[in-house]
């Protein structure tokens, strides 16, 4: 979850859709969920005056008590940390590369929930996609498809539309979610499909997107250089639209 310093305030961007994923998620892996959403809401909120946080990344985590079994607990709590965040990769676009990691089938892992125990493959195919001097790995499904980077969505640019894959072995990311709206907003053909390696091969430029990523863009994946300069891009239109919703400098009301 992210916090920014706004003219407004301090605000915490999409917070009540943070908070229902989390009990979605806990949904998912049979976790009791006992909070009110909007009580969590305050006290994150309380947390950052707390420690004068403005520009911070924000990570509730419910967890359950200690137990030998595997299988529902009997008892969970939660925590909420903050800590100030800034740009994730600053204006630089990013070097990619295929991971030779899949991203896990999701008839053995819910995909679309936040499990801290999903983050294991997105660690083993940045920490291998790092070895080989890259800034961050792009996983396929078990069918070959495009499925994500290892904590961002992915967005691809041709002919003047966007591409993004569609759910199913993929992260419903907020960010994706915003991204779309925004193109609503921005009327910027937005489609859900599912993309090969070929297509991006034959892409004019991508990027990522999530909370901690915001909009970064891709400069290569492997041997696959974009041709579209980024400030000529959709992706950089979108890039500064997102930056003007969470600044609130631009009050896109179907939105906010």
């Amino acid at each position: 979850i992210r916090a920014y310093k706004t003219h407004n305030g301090n605000r915490i961007f999409k917070a009540a859709a943070h908070f229902d994923r989390l009990e979605r998620s806990c949904q998912l892996a049979n976790i009791p969920f006992p909070w009110d959403k909007q009580e969590l809401i305050k006290e994150t909120y309380k947390l950052l005056t707390l420690n004068k946080l403005k520009d911070a990344y924000i990570r509730p985590l419910v967890f359950c008590h200690p137990n030998m079994k595997l299988n529902s607990p009997g008892g969970v709590s939660i925590f909420i940390c903050a800590w100030d965040w800034d740009a994730y990769s600053g204006n630089k676009l990013l070097k990619l590369s295929i991971s030779d990691y899949e991203r896990p089938n999701p008839k053995s892992t819910p995909m679309e929930a936040k499990l801290s125990g999903n983050y294991v493959n997105s660690i083993l195919a940045t920490t291998a996609a790092n070895v080989k001097g890259y800034d961050d790995a792009l996983l396929l499904d078990m069918h070959g498809f495009v499925a994500e980077s290892s904590g961002a969505n992915i967005f691809l640019e041709k002919d003047g539309k966007l591409y993004t894959p569609s759910l199913g072995n993929i992260l419903p990311g907020i960010t994706r979610a915003t991204v779309k709206e925004l193109c609503t907003v921005l009327d910027i053909e937005c489609i859900e499909k599912k993309l090969t390696v070929e297509d991006l091969r034959k892409a004019d430029g991508a990027f990522l997107c999530g909370t901690a990523t915001e909009i970064a863009g891709i400069a290569s994946i492997d041997d696959i250089v974009f041709r579209t300069l980024w400030r000529e891009s959709i992706g950089y239109t979108i890039q500064r639209a997102y930056k003007n919703l969470v600044l609130e400098k631009v009050n896109y009301e179907v939105i906010i």
